[in-house]
């Protein structure tokens, strides 16, 4: 589950809102030990006051899915996990997210993001593979 979840790409970030109502949003992101970090880079937004922000900081419960389709039904596969979110506006945790995602994404490399990281500690992993 882990190197399917260091591998992939993007992943989708689940929180909830103070009304208890899930948000979904897509994700780049990197490992760091048992830390999933993800930060809000330059790509246009409606707004810096992001949701997934706010529910982390009303609740820091959430969840990260990657998955893999493919038409042979026989490769499909997702890893789920869960954990305890902190969003780090600036200092050590930041700049060690800053750090891990530069190394795993070209474009943050040329492009750091200025906005917040957000450090997940994982508490449970959950996988399912058709391959078994």
């Amino acid at each position: 589950m882990r190197r399917r979840l260091e591998e992939a790409r993007v992943a989708r970030l689940a929180t909830v809102d103070p009304a208890g109502r899930p948000h979904l949003v897509p994700i780049v992101f990197a490992l760091v030990e048992d830390l999933l970090v993800t930060a809000v880079d330059e790509k246009p937004k409606r707004t810096r006051s992001l949701r997934r922000l706010e529910n982390v900081q009303t609740n820091p419960l959430v969840t990260v899915l990657v998955d893999h389709y493919d038409e042979d039904w026989s490769r499909l596969w997702w890893v789920r996990v869960r954990g305890d979110a902190e969003v780090h506006e600036e200092g050590p945790e930041r700049d060690r997210a800053l750090e891990a995602l530069a190394e795993k994404y070209a474009v943050y490399r040329e492009q750091p993001p200025l906005g917040p990281a957000i450090a997940i500690t994982v508490q449970d992993w959950l996988g399912w593979s058709a391959a078994g």
